[in-house]
């Protein structure tokens, strides 16, 4: 089976992880991926990989001929099985160019849980509104990587009746318990310890200021633990976010680490991992963090609360003081009670390799393309 994978571009985000995962761990199945745009952070990933990635170099939000007859000429020539696209822009150019190329098998696969303005582009609006009236005649199945995805995009117009939900997995080898990772990243940091964190890109989906504000709480009651910020663009250069935290007097208080690659290090050296969004589909960092054995404490945003389970705390969106007391509550939990503490730690690993192993994503997406 070759499966044809559409992706809009290749940089840093949930889909593109998840792209990723899903081609180097499907053993059973020939995966060639094309990128709209350029190669980004996972093409030159992918092709050590053994995967081969093609790239349209496309500007991003516009369509070249040249893009698209290129895009044509390769579904042509390769002549998949599956063409599976991910994201609205390819899910659209995709979808179209491979049923003018003869191409039935086509999945669609979304990754949002919000289409409101102010919170996604006006262009994106207009994109899934698009698909949405396509979708009973291009695809044969969609994806969707939440629940709540089939709910939102059902309201807009989109064939529910091909709408399956495949939960993201993971690789359980690489997330894993870290024995002394706290002494990894204190010959970078220092003692920073004891620690609370978010990973997370700045977005202002994201909230990171509810973040800060309900840390700010948290902090007057006297707990001696930093929050550490881990993401793209949190760093020195971010000049609202640097305001903010002066604001709050948290200055010597939060740490600014920006992108990092060693992500199971710094779960591993959290005491609590901590999601202030205002809004999600399946959010990757509360399985990575869990997988690590941190608890997490979330905003009830997309599967968050899913993902968790009863191994953690949901507290509403945009709601500081809802969010301070549940990380209170955790880390009470954590000094009063350190056997209780253990076995949530236990729980959370096995929550994540119970329901969310990438095993079981790739046999999901192995049943739609065969099946549906």
């Amino acid at each position: 089976m070759k499966i044809f994978n559409i992706i809009t571009g290749l940089n840093n985000g949930g889909a593109e992880s998840i792209l990723y995962r899903l081609c180097i761990h499907d053993i059973n199945y020939k995966h060639i991926v094309i990128s709209l745009m350029d190669e980004g952070k996972y093409g030159p990933l992918l092709k050590k990989a053994g995967i081969e990635v093609y790239c349209l170099n496309m500007p991003a939000g516009r369509l070249t001929l040249s893009g698209l007859y290129k895009l044509f000429k390769l579904i042509r020539n390769f002549k998949p099985n599956v063409v599976q696209t991910w994201m609205y822009h390819a899910d659209l150019i995709g979808g179209v160019i491979a049923r003018l190329a003869g191409i039935k098998n086509i999945f669609w696969n979304i990754r949002h849980t919000t289409l409101e303005p102010g919170k996604s582009k006006r262009s994106t609006i207009f994109i899934a509104k698009l698909c949405a009236k396509l979708s009973k005649r291009v695809p044969k199945g969609i994806v969707c990587n939440a629940e709540k995805a089939v709910e939102i995009h059902g309201s807009i117009g989109y064939d529910t009746s091909k709408m399956t939900v495949i939960a993201n997995g993971y690789d359980l080898s690489n997330l894993r318990a870290i024995p002394n990772s706290q002494a990894q990243l204190k010959k970078e940091l220092g003692d920073v310890f004891p620690l609370i964190g978010m990973v997370s890109r700045f977005d202002p989906v994201k909230e990171h200021f509810d973040l800060l504000d309900a840390f700010a709480i948290v902090k007057k009651k006297g707990l001696p633990h930093k929050l550490v910020l881990v993401g793209y663009k949190i760093n020195a250069l971010n000049i609202v976010l640097i305001e903010k935290i002066q604001l709050l007097g948290l200055k010597d208080e939060v740490l600014l680490l920006d992108q990092r690659t060693d992500i199971p290090t710094i779960m591993n050296s959290l005491d609590l991992h901590v999601l202030s969004s205002s809004t999600e589909a399946f959010p990757n960092v509360l399985a990575e963090a869990m997988a690590c054995n941190t608890p997490c404490v979330t905003t009830d945003v997309g599967d968050a609360a899913h993902i968790v389970g009863d191994t953690g705390w949901v507290v509403p969106p945009k709601n500081p003081q809802a969010l301070a007391d549940a990380i209170l509550i955790a880390l009470n939990e954590q000094q009063s009670d350190p056997s209780t503490w253990l076995s949530r730690k236990a729980a959370c690993r096995k929550r994540i390799a119970d329901n969310f192993s990438i095993e079981t994503m790739i046999d999901r997406y192995h049943r739609v393309w065969m099946n549906t």
